[in-house]
């Protein structure tokens, strides 16, 4: 089967890592507004589009952990020039200057790592997402939407017209499932539907089913106080079609877990009441820890989330590799 998963960030990354180990024909489409980072500093310096959500995605698909995998994941830790940049986010860059395009970038990248599956950006243009808020004000830029708590987004828009590469759209319009992510509602899924032709080829496509796989956890700057159906209607809205399925998680994180992300704003994504028969709860918490931060990190259990995909695919490729 031909499953699309859309997203960004670490979540598209995490639930990857399960389904490379199922018989899926699988595509992440990738977004390209980030501008934090090491990726944004490539992105100033060398105008070229920001490639560290496509690292992470290239490296989640690698067949093994080895070598070069290891070697994309390297990042600096010096005090000069090159301190917080990752080796992957250099070797794309340099490939994007190399080649002329990026769509070519992630393309070699994928070879050299020997992917299982693809991995496209949305589209190769340099865009910026823009948020409206409840206050009447406008924030331009990923980084700066992440940091303003103080009122509700109202509505998202890129700063200019870009349409999705065309590669994108014939996988959405062949796929027989799209996965909306985990990820950051906003900066991470979002994102996507924004550029041109993208929820066109998800509507025309009739026969694929369209499955959102909700956050674990609200996230400070984006959605505070959103409840479990608050994310649903922001995915529809932007998507203008119903979805066929919500995956949810039902584990709640352990209280220190909760109390770290508390401290911080954040809390369980729960549903506010009474929700219909497309709503799947699973237990698919993992709780990680990542290097140079000391605060637990509540994340998609790779191999629990890919199993509630294939129960939803019909269980037709349940073979692992």
């Amino acid at each position: 089967m031909k499953v699309i998963a859309i997203g960004g960030g670490t979540g598209l990354s995490t639930i990857l890592r399960g389904l490379k180990e199922k018989n899926l024909e699988l595509t992440a489409v990738v977004a390209v507004t980030d501008e934090g980072g090491s990726s944004g500093k490539i992105r100033d310096e060398l105008n070229v589009p920001p490639p560290g959500d496509v690292r992470n995605n290239i490296i989640a698909l690698a067949k093994a952990e080895n070598l070069m995998s290891k070697l994309f994941s390297y990042r600096f830790s010096t005090n000069g020039s090159l301190s917080e940049h990752s080796v992957g986010n250099i070797i794309l860059a340099a490939l994007t200057m190399m080649t002329g395009s990026f769509a070519k970038a992630v393309r070699y990248a994928s070879d050299i790592l020997a992917i299982e599956g693809k991995v496209l950006p949305v589209c190769e243009e340099l865009i910026r997402l823009v948020a409206v808020y409840s206050d009447g004000s406008t924030i331009t830029g990923e980084t700066k939407i992440a940091k303003k708590t103080d009122a509700r987004i109202v509505s998202v828009h890129l700063d200019k017209k870009v349409r999705a590469l065309d590669e994108v759209l014939n996988e959405i319009s062949q796929a027989d499932a799209v996965l909306l992510g985990p990820g950051s509602l906003y900066t991470s899924v979002i994102t996507n539907l924004l550029v041109d032709g993208v929820t066109e080829a998800i509507r025309e496509n009739e026969k694929a089913k369209k499955i959102y796989m909700a956050n674990i956890m609200t996230q400070p700057g984006e959605t505070i106080g959103y409840s479990l159906e608050d994310h649903v209607s922001e995915v529809e809205r932007y998507l203008k079609v119903r979805l066929d399925y919500i995956v949810a998680n039902r584990a709640l994180p352990p209280k220190d877990v909760l109390a770290s992300y508390a401290a911080q704003g954040a809390e369980p994504v729960l549903p506010r009441g009474q929700v219909d028969e497309r709503y799947v709860f699973r237990d698919l918490l993992e709780i990680t820890h990542e290097p140079n931060d000391p605060r637990p990190k509540a994340r998609h259990d790779p191999r629990k989330t890919a199993e509630v995909v294939i129960d939803l695919l019909g269980g037709r490729s349940t073979n692992e590799k």
